[in-house]
């Protein structure tokens, strides 16, 4: 398992900052999604050939009675929890302040590596004479950084990488598939995982906020290696705040932005519902593999026509994601798990095909023929060409006279016939539309 760097401190001392310099600005903020900004947020990074993952938390106030600032604190204390190694960030030109011995006193007592960071120190060469107070804070030396110029920040770094653990993996296998089991609190994440791997290796606490966020296993079949991400679900008992849900959401978020590919895990008995589109969405948003698997089968009475109208009611759920192959499994008695590994592979085949340019465009002009473009006031959409611009997700670009006429419901039919051709089977197809003599942006 890749070592965890998590990013603690006051609210507003450059933590974000930090985190985007750090992980090269790629993070995006889904805003529609309640709280996220105010949650972790992860990011894969590496230094020196060393990977680990960085958690960037929001700002630790105390003794505040706020309510999100209370949230904001669970959700540090959390982060705490499952770090290797802790970033504790102060800013030189507020000195030693309340908060941050407070701070400091709650790491020690976590006994976690931490190493001190003083931001702000925005000038090379000796840092100001105020620096030096930050040793009364006993976390060792402090290390003088600008997280907007990114001075001190490799010294940073070099430093947080003495402290990883020997057993971490800290370098990439890159045959190895990643996989983020996600879903709802008790479909049967961890069942799945500790089945394939024959051990009870995942051990999901009934108390929220105990089990560590993403947990990673690695498991090897026939040749073919797979790192499964379980997203151990946080609701158990009714007692708890029912925000601790929404949490379970934001670390399914972060399983998925590690992932290549996602199962989608259902609960037979209870069917799709909202939560469970609101993760694969996000899944889809960010162009992943997708399967859906449809766990606790065994339990379900059926008769011949009980697996298509389960089926066709999954598929009316997740109708923005037509492509995800739909198993029905038991990861209890390990009905199907075959099948889905055998899904998890083809999917991560298809996310990373390419097709070549001159069978693209035989496609398009096939289908150019079989539908005639879309037409607005005389004005015909002209498709000029075609090429695919990168995978996972398989990504194309096409040429045509003006971007308004391009009608969803053509671009549409035009996935379809592509897909028809070529399969892409359980990824997302993305397009970029672009006239002719229009430049990259």
């Amino acid at each position: 398992m890749k070592p965890v760097v998590a990013i603690v401190g006051r609210p507003n001392v450059g933590k974000s900052t930090l985190f985007n310099k750090i992980s090269g600005g790629r993070i995006s903020i889904v805003e529609d999604t309640p709280g996220v900004t105010r949650d972790r947020i992860f990011a894969d990074c590496s230094w020196l050939s060393k990977n680990f993952i960085l958690i960037d938390t929001g700002g630790i106030e105390p003794k505040s009675k706020d309510e999100i600032l209370a949230k904001m604190r669970l959700q540090a204390e959390l982060a705490i929890d499952m770090a290797d190694v802790v970033i504790f960030m102060v800013n030189v030109w507020d000195g030693v302040t309340a908060n941050d011995l407070e701070i400091a006193s709650m790491l020690q007592k976590a006994k976690k590596h931490t190493v001190l960071a003083v931001n702000k120190a925005d000038s090379i060469g000796e840092p100001p004479m105020a620096f030096y107070e930050f040793y009364n804070l006993g976390m060792g030396d402090p290390i003088a950084i600008s997280s907007t110029h990114g001075l001190g920040v490799g010294d940073l770094l070099d430093e947080v990488c003495k402290h990883f653990p020997p057993e971490c993996d800290t370098e990439e296998d890159e045959d190895e598939i990643k996989v983020a089991v996600i879903g709802r609190p008790n479909a049967g994440k961890s069942s799945l995982i500790n089945k394939l791997l024959g051990e009870e290796r995942v051990i999901v606490s009934n108390i929220a906020g105990t089990t560590r966020d993403a947990i990673d296993s690695h498991y090897e079949k026939n040749g073919d290696k797979f790192l499964f991400i379980d997203t151990a679900g946080m609701r158990k008992r009714k007692k708890i705040d029912e925000n601790i849900e929404h949490y379970s959401v934001v670390r399914a978020l972060a399983a998925v932005d590690r992932s290549d590919v996602c199962i989608i895990m259902l609960d037979a008995q209870e069917g799709v519902t909202e939560q469970d589109t609101k993760i694969a969405g996000y899944a889809h948003e960010k162009g992943k593999a997708c399967i859906i698997a449809v766990n606790k089968w065994d339990t379900i009475e059926k008769d011949s026509k009980t697996l298509n109208s389960f089926k066709l009611r999954v598929q009316e759920g997740f109708a923005f994601m037509s492509y995800a192959p739909v198993v029905f499994i038991s990861a209890k008695t390990g009905q199907r798990l075959d099948k889905l590994l055998e899904e998890v592979k083809l999917a991560n085949t298809e996310h990373k095909r390419r097709v070549s340019t001159g069978m693209l465009n035989d496609i398009l002009s096939d289908a150019v023929s079989k539908q005639q473009p879309p037409s607005d006031k005389g004005k015909r959409l002209k498709l000029y060409y075609g090429t695919q611009s990168s995978a996972e997700p398989p990504t194309f670009v096409l040429f045509c006279n003006s971007k308004d006429l391009f009608h969803y419901s053509y671009l549409r039919f035009i996935e379809n016939q592509i897909r028809a051709a070529f399969g892409f089977a359980g990824t997302p197809i993305h397009f970029i539309l672009r006239e002719k003599g229009e430049k990259e942006q």
